[in-house]
């Protein structure tokens, strides 16, 4: 190999996880290739090696599949695409279930209602009957139901049949029989004369209605992506020739300079080279206090300017910003995720042929060794053993458990975005956190206020908050707020001046007043310090102290934090004792991460990090044999989210992290966390509950089917007891998927509130 590169591949036609093994096994027969990753959910492959694209695509084309480079710009054009796919799948769902309701409620009404069934052949007659059915059933297997005719023939001609293959094959043998009974029963034995269109319309109908759930979760694939292009400026003003000229940023070169006013979006990554302001940078630390930025200061494309205005010289354009590596790394970690392998799609590699083997052996066996008339007793045999095994209950185990699941847990505020991310929680050994917005609650608030002897509590919150009122600096905000709770009135700040690098002043009530941190104190105060102490502790609490000065003497002691919500540690504490290894990652100081994390007794911190730095984190995590789920709200959090094998976003943070998400906590509760692992576990319990009796039940009784007791006791598993089967075990993984809506929350919304 000379040399090497990644090629991304948009594949087309792919419906189930045999099918990403026969594009994977494809691809990597390519000589060249190093590795290959298929992804189901985005249709991409990621291939590694020296192998031409054109030779790639071929390889995927000989499998059965449409195969095409991916582009950058087609993130639109796939969300449309996927859009009309859901839309089709929506309109054969509504006309399969028009047309199959009334086939079943003829059948199977009759069977359970006999008084209906009297009604039906008194009305219009048995033969009636059958050719109202034989032509609905008809309809929807040649309308809506040929879809599986197009994928599951062509797959069998190939040797490798597939979920399209089985339903095709079952639903064909049920049709089949059926119009023999209906059109030249003379051919069958007296007591085989029946029909089960039923069956084959109610199977396109539930199968239709698994891929119409699959084709809107896939439509939602991508909406990350676009989420984070928007965040980039639509124009810059740059100075040209000493004149501020308004143009698209990807036409601005590296050294240029752009101003940037107060409330607009930072275009580019660059340096600032004149004036002052406060960016809020939370899309890219996380951190809710916006950081103050002046000359040589580094900004990055994206952040919002909050206050003053700047200039500043570009420094990294196009593909090198920031922002535009947060979008890589959000579409790297997504390609590179592969689809978890359902139990039904698993023991369908072995199923499928299984039966198909199973009904051929029975034909054969029947013809060479049954009584006469040999034919008919092979034919009625080898159908009883392909409807016995019919893809009802198989179509049902796992959609149903799902649908229930996630409806419960939507009642419960948690937001599983697809079946896979369900399946795959419970397997998760370790749980990374974010920390602002998420452990916290992402917003300072006005902690600790000690007074000095002699001030009263009120009156020294009133004059900060007074005096902050003026202040640009975003710890103000949370004084305000205080001051605002507590129901004060705020008298006039007169002669306010800003210290630059110690704090502010103003004239209160005939009083100086000033706020500020050490330095503050040190430059301006004519006493001693009486808050030493005190003001170490909040420090090592992770809160920042600041100091009020009235007429230049110590007054009180402030501190402002990010404080842990009131459900965190009730949260940590059950992921515990669940067993989970407990990590935070965050973009905040060690000092900080590290007082935290004590109050919380967190396992592992990771401190002083920017996205790439978090996803770097989960990966080290990943090759230590951990599965890691990652829990964020921010903007800066959608690499991480993508990177984990499962990423929970708060539904209380950005759109963009909630897209990236497998799983959305609607009340940004940390609770929903630990209710979501127990949702995950129950369903998953159920789903192989639901997943035994599909095949067990079904697969016993293929030697029934089969005519084993025939030999011994003269018995046959007729194809009207192989439907009724059938019938009574899509009945059971009915009942048992319908018992998760009994579910209950394992933690409630409340800070003492485990069960």
């Amino acid at each position: 190999m000379t040399s090497s590169n990644e090629i991304d591949l948009h594949i087309s036609g792919m419906s189930c996880a045999s099918c990403v093994g026969r594009v994977e096994k494809a691809l990597n027969a390519v000589e060249g290739v190093t590795e290959a990753n298929v992804n189901l959910a985005t249709e991409t492959a990621q291939v590694k090696g020296s192998a031409k694209a054109d030779t790639l695509i071929d390889a995927v084309r000989q499998a059965g599949y449409q195969a095409e480079p991916a582009r950058s710009d087609q993130t639109d054009q796939l969300a449309e695409e996927r859009a009309q796919e859901a839309r089709r799948l929506k309109r054969s769902l509504w006309f399969a279930a028009a047309l199959t309701l009334p086939v079943f409620v003829m059948e199977m009404g009759g069977h359970l209602f006999p008084a209906l069934h009297h009604a039906i052949n008194d009305s219009i007659g048995q033969q009636a009957n059958w050719l109202i059915q034989f032509t609905l059933a008809t309809l929807v297997l040649f309308g809506p139901g040929l879809r599986f005719f197009r994928l599951g023939v062509p797959a069998l001609a190939r040797l490798a049949p597939d979920m399209n293959s089985l339903v095709a094959l079952g639903t064909t043998a049920a049709w089949g029989y059926s119009v023999v009974a209906t059109f030249v029963p003379e051919v069958l034995p007296d007591n085989a004369v029946n029909v089960y269109y039923e069956a084959s319309a109610v199977i396109v109908t539930l199968i239709l209605l698994g891929r119409f759930m699959e084709a809107r979760a896939k439509g939602r694939t991508n909406q990350a992506i676009s989420r984070l292009v928007s965040l980039q400026a639509k124009s810059a003003r740059v100075l040209r020739d000493g004149q501020e000229v308004e143009v698209a940023p990807e036409e601005i070169q590296l050294g240029e300079t752009i101003v940037v006013r107060p409330g607009e979006k930072i275009p580019l990554d660059g340096e600032l080279v004149d004036g002052h302001s406060y960016v809020d940078e939370s899309m890219l630390t996380g951190e809710a206090i916006p950081v103050e930025k002046s000359t040589g200061d580094t900004v990055v494309g994206g952040t919002l300017n909050k206050t003053g205005s700047f200039s500043f010289k570009v420094t990294k354009t196009g593909e090198d910003t920031l922002l535009a590596q947060i979008i890589h790394m959000v579409e790297s970690a997504q390609g590179s995720k592969l689809p978890i392998q359902t139990l039904v799609n698993r023991i369908t590699l072995w199923f499928v042929p299984a039966v198909m083997a199973a009904a051929l052996v029975t034909l054969v066996v029947w013809l060479v060794f049954g009584p006469e008339p040999a034919l008919t007793f092979a034919l009625v045999n080898a159908v009883a053993v392909l409807i016995i095994a019919c893809p009802c209950a198989m179509g049902l185990a796992t959609p149903t458990s799902i649908m229930v699941a996630t409806g419960r847990a939507a009642e419960m505020g948690i937001l599983f975005r697809h079946g896979e991310a369900l399946q795959a929680l419970r397997g998760m050994d370790a749980i990374a956190f974010d920390k602002t917005g998420t452990l916290t609650r992402g917003q300072p608030e006005l902690t600790d206020l000690v007074p000095a002897k002699g001030f009263e509590r009120s009156e020294l919150l009133t004059w900060a908050a007074a005096l902050e009122k003026r202040s640009e600096h975003p710890i103000a905000e949370a004084i305000l707020k205080a001051a605002e709770q507590e129901g004060l009135t705020l008298p006039e700040a007169k002669g306010f001046d800003s210290l630059t690098g110690y704090g502010v002043k103003a004239t209160i009530e005939g009083r100086e007043v000033a706020i500020g941190a050490l330095r503050l104190l040190q430059e301006y105060s004519q006493g001693d310090n009486p808050f030493e102490a005190e003001a170490d502790t909040l420090a090592n609490e992770g809160k920042t102290p600041l100091y009020l000065l009235v007429d230049s003497k110590p007054a009180a002691l402030l501190a402002v934090a990010d404080t842990v919500k009131d459900t965190t540690p009730a949260a940590i504490d059950f992921l515990h004792r669940e067993g989970f290894k407990v990590v935070m990652m965050t973009g905040d100081n060690q000092h900080t991460a590290r007082a935290i994390a004590d109050q919380l007794k967190i396992d592992e911190v990771v401190a002083d990090v920017l996205p790439d730095g978090k996803v770097e984190a989960l990966k080290k995590l990943q090759d230590e044999g951990l599965k890691v789920a990652f829990v964020g709200d921010g903007i800066n959090d959608a690499p991480a989210l993508a990177q984990a094998d499962i990423g929970i976003a708060m539904g209380t943070g950005t759109d963009v992290a909630i897209e990236s998400a497998d799983v959305v906590l609607v009340k940004g509760d940390l609770v929903g966390a630990a209710n979501a692992i127990a949702v995950s576990r129950a369903a998953l319990r159920n789903i192989k509950q639901n997943l035994f009796w599909a095949f067990a039940y079904n697969t016993a009784l293929i030697p029934v089917a089969a005519g084993l007791l025939y030999p011994a006791f003269g018995l046959l598993l007729s194809p009207v007891f192989a439907a009724g089967a059938m019938a009574l075990s899509s009945v059971f993984v009915l009942g048992n998927a319908l018992r998760l809506k009994r579910f209950q929350a394992v933690i409630q919304s409340g800070p003492d509130a485990v069960r």
